[in-house]
């Protein structure tokens, strides 16, 4: 698919103009320079042209830290891996020495590139393009990201650089993909852990917290599989999370929780299991989502083998409400049983996605109701007449019966944990849902 990378300098309105082609809301946006560091993906579909879409970090002629050197390094992949260079200049801040170097990067790749200046309301603020003229371009678009002036006009001339789609569109989901969102505290290591399934610096790796603030998809191919990894900002404690920037990355790990179909919790082994990772764990559970627990950084214990043994069962025993989740001993630093998280992932997808016939349900059923009937409430005896499989990710099975209320939890456990047995769905969350009869 064609890929159309969007580069500019830091805030000149990539990441809105990026939100507006993609038509959601998919990069962060702030007003201070530097929220956008690691290249960001959307399928874009426009008037029959498909084509991915690259949001890029603002670019610095001269970098002076660690971060904004991969920064750098991110916005030159982005070029060479695009087929179409978008530029984006402001108008309200004029040309800048930046915009001249960049103009000039883009002029010498030779590839199809196209030039807009932002922030032009409207046509009473055509003056703004004035001095861009300077740099000597064949055609100047005016634009506003935020408002969606002048934006058609610019997809209408660029899209005819890009092949016509193919049958499927750009956006639908592909209905074989595993999302697979990476979320975690600050600092276990996320990033290097995508970077190390990719196979390449996708991500900005940084020991100083926060370095990852939006969620990153990545889409990945593997034994004739897609996948999509989405790297997420750490999550902290509520309290800890102050600034309105950090607020908003965390929201949007969570949301990437939600999207996912297994959240691959990573856990610091070095540090042990806090009280966050159980928090996160507990959202994984609220939103059904099927998990993996990554135990990173476990070369760090090689040499005391009872403690890892420890750490392990202390893990399982504080995670014990998600049973189904399979723990992992990784190092993403080392790369130690990396290759086994694909496959785990796959058998995770694939009871996550099950469907059984409402045969084996009701059969298994029966059984379950043999081996131990279900308690009496007060003088009523609980009666369950048949059930069946509403629906899959996660398994929610829905059994029918004369007093849906009177169903205690325990009991509701017991029945869950015999259909894991019966259905082998031990790696996948499990929902049952009480219904009564209308006769009843």
């Amino acid at each position: 698919m064609t890929v159309v990378a969007i580069i500019g300098r830091p805030n000149v309105g990539k990441s809105t103009l990026f939100n507006r082609i993609a038509g959601r809301r998919h990069a962060l946006v702030d007003d201070f320079p530097g929220v956008t560091r690691d290249r960001n993906y959307a399928p874009v579909s426009w008037r029959g042209k498909t084509f991915t879409l690259i949001d890029t970090a603002g670019f610095l002629d001269s970098t002076e830290s660690g971060l904004e050197e991969q920064a750098r390094e991110q916005i030159l992949l982005a070029l060479d891996e695009a087929d179409i260079l978008l530029f984006v200049a402001d108008g309200n801040t004029g040309l800048h020495p930046e915009d001249r170097s960049l103009v000039r990067m883009l002029r010498r790749s030779s590839k199809p590139s196209y030039f807009a200046v932002n922030k032009v309301d409207g046509p009473e603020k055509a003056r703004l393009l004035g001095e861009f003229f300077e740099l000597g371009l064949e055609k100047i678009y005016p634009i506003s990201a935020a408002h969606g002036y002048g934006v058609a006009d610019l997809l209408a001339d660029l899209t005819r650089a890009v092949p016509d789609a193919p049958e499927t569109n750009a956006g639908e989901d592909d209905p074989g993909e595993i999302r697979l969102a990476v979320v975690g505290r600050p600092n276990v290591g996320k990033s290097t852990l995508v970077n190390r399934l990719l196979g390449a610096p996708r991500v900005i790796v940084s020991p100083v917290p926060g370095t990852t603030r939006d969620a990153v998809d990545s889409p990945l191919r593997w034994r004739n599989r897609s996948y999509l990894l989405i790297d997420t900002a750490g999550i902290r404690r509520k309290g800890k999370t102050r600034e309105k920037l950090e607020k908003i990355s965390v929201l949007k790990a969570l949301q990437s929780i939600e999207r996912s179909h297994v959240s691959l919790l990573m856990l610091d082994a070095s540090e042990g299991i806090t009280d966050q990772d159980l928090h996160i764990a507990g959202y994984i559970q609220d939103q059904s989502r099927a998990c993996l627990v990554i135990l990173n950084k476990w070369d760090l214990l090689a040499a005391d083998p009872k403690r890892q043994k420890r750490y392990g069962e202390e893990v399982r025993d504080r995670m014990r409400f998600m049973p189904f989740a399979p723990l992992l001993p990784v190092s993403a630093q080392t790369g130690r049983n990396l290759s086994k998280i694909l496959p785990t992932t796959n058998e995770i997808f694939e009871q996550y996605n099950r469907r059984i016939t409402t045969g084996v349900v009701n059969r298994a059923l029966e059984r379950t109701l043999a081996r131990h009937e279900p308690p009496s409430a007060g003088n009523r005896r609980l009666k369950f007449y048949y059930a069946t499989q509403a629906s899959t990710r996660p398994p929610t099975f829905v059994l029918f019966c004369n007093d849906p209320e009177s169903v205690h939890f325990s009991y509701k456990r017991y029945l869950i944990n015999q259909f894991r047995e019966s259905f082998q769905l031990d790696k996948t969350p499990i929902r049952i849902l009480f219904r009564g009869r209308k006769s009843d």
